[in-house]
């Protein structure tokens, strides 16, 4: 049986960036783009240089400093976009510049507002330019599953005439079903009969669940790229998790007579990187990377286990890079094996952040027994790598005080080098350390998530904490890591605080309205 090449285009920073709550920085979006270079996909979407001074600088930072693979910057098909394009990824080893246009007809009538032609002369102009720009050029008819197969055909042949080397069909609304896209794809690549140096591609949307399964559809019917992210991660129910396509066309070669060149090892490292990131959790039942995935707690399941782990394994632990056993690192460990450990969480940091971590983790030694894997992430995610470069406030000290279900909270914050203090009184020691922080800076921001979870089964693990504010219509995420659940919480609204203000400043939007602070 001939085993055939499928290309994994990773879109987590760019379309799965667009999830809800969602908002990396530069530092952080660089940690997750030299993970995924190490798990040796083939492309990673960067983002979309066009639509904002922030995104163009991340795509145009990854193609400069990460090599190895292809970088991609999405763009529509104006002129503009492509050429910012084009200005963002120009220093990349392997550029491609990612253009698309809408071609259902809902989309033609609502939202572009253009006739059947003048798509086609979008997509005739658009892929020209880009293929003037750079080699590697990809098409994507968007919502391509609710078009007219007749037109979506003749659009893919323009786009092949006028240069283009990749064609993806997107599922955009997540409306199609397994059989129905597979038969849509082949009757597509059929129709179209583009030469064989034409790759063909999906971009499945999971909102009713089959995004993975419309993907592997599409590959039994020859598509050899296929769009997808970590954890699964996108807008409203996210995207095609990446992790399950790889693994489902390594364990079911049989099946598809496909795989991926991903170093599966390094799915589970992968996984825990981008969720702690973005503040997006892993359903303890997540296929793959879910920390349940190969737990097995039924007694039969568990007799079948010990006779023979494949009785109820199709995979194994290893296979994933899923750890059997935590390697639990303690206060005489050395700095070696301290960087070895961060390399094996999927954490790419240069010497000042490794120094700065290990003395933030010998610092955690002092504080407990033993220190686990998640306290050297959450620490490591917290102070490192999502620690912004200016900061309008920092932490300098806080004292709480609770009594018959009333809390009191004094907070003192540093701004420009000065100190600000000032108290306030809540229904616990968090709802009043919240209210001193904002009598501070002067801001009443809405409260729209709060989660925090202990990083091992410990009585002093760290708790790590995620806030999430919005204010003006400005959405920002903070997290805070602490063997004191009230200093991570207080950690997680003043990070959120800081974020808002450089969210704000990148939307040009005013949180104080006319008050100058």
């Amino acid at each position: 049986m001939t085993v055939e090449d499928v290309r994994i285009f990773d879109t987590t920073l760019r379309d799965g960036e667009q999830a809800a709550g969602v908002n990396l920085n530069l530092t952080e979006k660089l940690q997750v783009a030299h993970q995924l270079a190490r798990l040796r996909v083939d492309i990673i979407e960067a983002g979309f240089p066009a639509a904002s001074p922030g995104d163009f600088q991340s795509v145009q930072t990854i193609a400069r400093e990460v090599p190895g693979l292809t970088v991609a910057g999405l763009a529509r098909t104006r002129k503009g976009d492509i050429e910012a394009a084009f200005e963002a990824l120009k220093d990349a080893g392997r550029p491609r510049i990612h253009t698309f246009i809408a071609t259902s007809p809902i989309h033609r009538e609502f939202k572009l507002k253009m006739s059947r032609e003048e798509v086609l002369e979008q997509v005739r102009t658009g892929v020209e330019h880009a293929r003037s720009l750079v080699e590697d050029v990809e098409f994507s008819a968007e919502d391509a599953s609710r078009s007219e197969p007749d037109f979506l055909a003749e659009v893919f042949r323009t786009a092949v005439e006028h240069g283009a080397t990749t064609l993806n069909i997107p599922d955009t609304v997540g409306y199609a079903t397994p059989e129905e896209f597979g038969a849509f794809v082949e009757a597509l690549i059929r129709e179209v009969a583009a030469p064989k140096n034409v790759a063909w591609s999906v971009h499945c949307h999971n909102d009713l669940g089959m995004a993975v399964a419309n993907s592997l559809a599409a590959v039994r019917m020859g598509v050899r790229q296929v769009e997808c992210t970590v954890n699964g991660l996108g807008e409203r129910a996210g995207n095609a998790s990446m992790e399950e396509i790889v693994m489902a066309l390594q364990t079911r070669t049989d099946r598809y007579g496909a795989r991926s060149r991903v170093d599966t090892t390094k799915l589970y490292g992968t996984s825990k990187l981008v969720s702690r990131l973005t503040g997006v959790r892993v359903p303890p039942n997540k296929a793959i990377v879910g920390d349940n995935a190969f737990a097995h707690e039924a007694g039969i399941h568990q007799h079948g286990m010990l006779c023979n782990r494949t009785t109820y394994e199709i995979m194994r632990p290893e296979d994933v890079g899923a750890p059997g056993t935590a390697l639990v690192l303690g206060k005489h460990s050395g700095r070696h094996a301290f960087r070895d450990r961060l390399e094996a969480l999927g954490y790419h940091l240069d010497e000042d952040q490794i120094d700065k971590a290990f003395g933030l983790f010998k610092d955690l030694c002092d504080r407990k027994k033993t220190v686990s894997d998640g306290d050297i992430e959450a620490l490591v995610a917290d102070e490192v790598v999502s620690a912004l470069p200016e900061r309008r406030y920092d932490l300098v000290d806080f004292g709480v005080q609770v009594s018959s279900g009333r809390a009191t909270a004094s907070i003192t914050l540093r701004r420009d080098g000065q100190e600000i203090t000032d108290a306030a009184a809540g229904n616990g020691p968090v709802d009043a350390a919240y209210e001193a922080i904002k009598r501070i800076v002067g801001l009443e921001p809405e409260l729209r998530e709060f989660r925090i979870h202990a990083t091992s089964e410990q009585s002093d693990s760290v708790g790590e904490t995620v806030v999430v504010l919005r204010h003006e219509g400005v959405n920002a995420q903070g997290r805070g890591a602490s063997t004191d659940v009230i200093e991570s919480a207080i950690k997680a609204y003043v990070s959120a605080v800081n974020r808002l203000h450089v969210v704000a400043a990148a939307k040009e939007v005013n949180l104080y309205g006319t008050d100058s602070r």
